[in-house]
């Protein structure tokens, strides 16, 4: 059973979120459309990195820290849920953002003043040292050990081999959602989702083969390529069978990835993107953000548009939240009403 090989976490999300049908979007694109509301995992903690986090925060306690590092965008999602659910588990959180000029950081909007008002420690980078990321983690966390903290390093995204065991868990609740919705027999769906470090990928795809369930998996990219993510993905599933001795061989091949949506670049929205997030919220009343829902679900409607059969005959998009990465981004959609 999974149960008996879930390693400890907290409790910290709102799990059990709604698996939503779509009538109208359905009858639109022309295939059985639901979505998974895992924006919906709670208010400040909103989102897909809090399923992650439940996992890696118990891993930094049981190694003793008393502190996170983390590292994303300048309006990370996942360092949000970072610096928050630390205070929740009574630790503290430094947070690597990246901006063109750290001199003269973004104003404080959106995932930032959340960040700024739980009193997370945030240290501005340049694009040019995130390349080379490892060593900004090792220097911040040799300087917070020098101050006397006790420091533990969290990967962009929180995808590694212990985060992704939220998505491992979070296809069992999808799994019964489909029960009941009378769907016995999964055979068929394709589980979509966007892909922006790797990790919920990773976990889906993992937990198809742990649940033997019979699903389809597939991440549409919001940065990079398919080969970079193949490769992550690919890495995390080794990781993972390695660490909790398990032989669960993933072929790079099988590993889905929707290429040519990233757009004019990670954060970076289009027009057509930004119609797309309107549209929707006029159809459906649901809200996607423009940094990783928005980008997936207009490369969703523009594969359907080409072959409704692109996914098979039902589709599960995981809304991975995001909701306060729509602020910074007002006086584009403006320019739409």
């Amino acid at each position: 059973m999974l149960s008996e090989h879930c390693p400890e976490h907290f409790e910290l999300a709102r799990k059990n979120t709604p698996l939503q049908k779509m009538p109208r979007l359905s009858r639109e694109l022309g295939v059985e459309i639901f979505f998974k509301r895992d924006d919906l995992t709670g208010s400040e903690l909103s989102g897909n990195k809090i399923r992650k986090l439940e996992f890696l925060l118990a891993d930094a306690r049981a190694k003793g820290a008393d502190t996170v590092i983390t590292c994303g965008g300048a309006q990370s999602n996942h360092c949000r849920a970072t610096a928050i659910a630390a205070v929740r588990c009574s630790m503290q959180a430094t947070v690597l953002l990246r901006t063109e000029d750290p001199a003269q950081p973004p104003a404080t909007t959106g995932n930032i003043l959340l960040d700024k008002l739980v009193g997370a420690e945030i240290v501005w980078i340049t694009p040019q040292e995130y390349q080379d990321i490892d060593r900004i983690f090792q220097r911040e966390s040799d300087r917070l050990a020098g101050s006397g903290r006790i420091p533990c390093i969290i990967p962009e995204g929180g995808s590694n081999h212990i985060g992704c065991w939220g998505y491992i868990t979070a296809l069992r609740e999808i799994r019964e959602d489909l029960s009941r919705e009378g769907i016995t027999d999964p055979a068929g769906t394709t589980v979509l989702s966007a892909t922006g470090s790797g990790g919920t990928t990773a976990g889906l795809v993992l937990g198809t083969k742990l649940l033997d369930l019979d699903v389809d998996v597939a991440g549409v990219n919001v940065c990079d390529d398919a080969d970079y993510f193949k490769n992550k993905v690919s890495a995390i599933c080794r990781d993972f069978s390695r660490s909790y001795g398990r032989d669960i061989p993933v072929c790079r091949d099988e590993i889905r990835i929707i290429d040519g949506y990233v757009g004019r670049g990670y954060a970076r929205s289009r027009p057509e993107e930004l119609r797309a997030i309107q549209a929707l919220a006029r159809l459906e009343g649901v809200i996607l953000d423009p940094v990783y829902t928005g980008k997936a679900f207009y490369g969703l409607q523009c594969e359907l548009k080409k072959d409704r059969n692109r996914f098979g005959t039902r589709i599960v998009f995981i809304h991975t939240g995001g909701i306060f990465g729509l602020f910074p981004c007002a006086a584009q959609f403006e320019e739409l009403f």
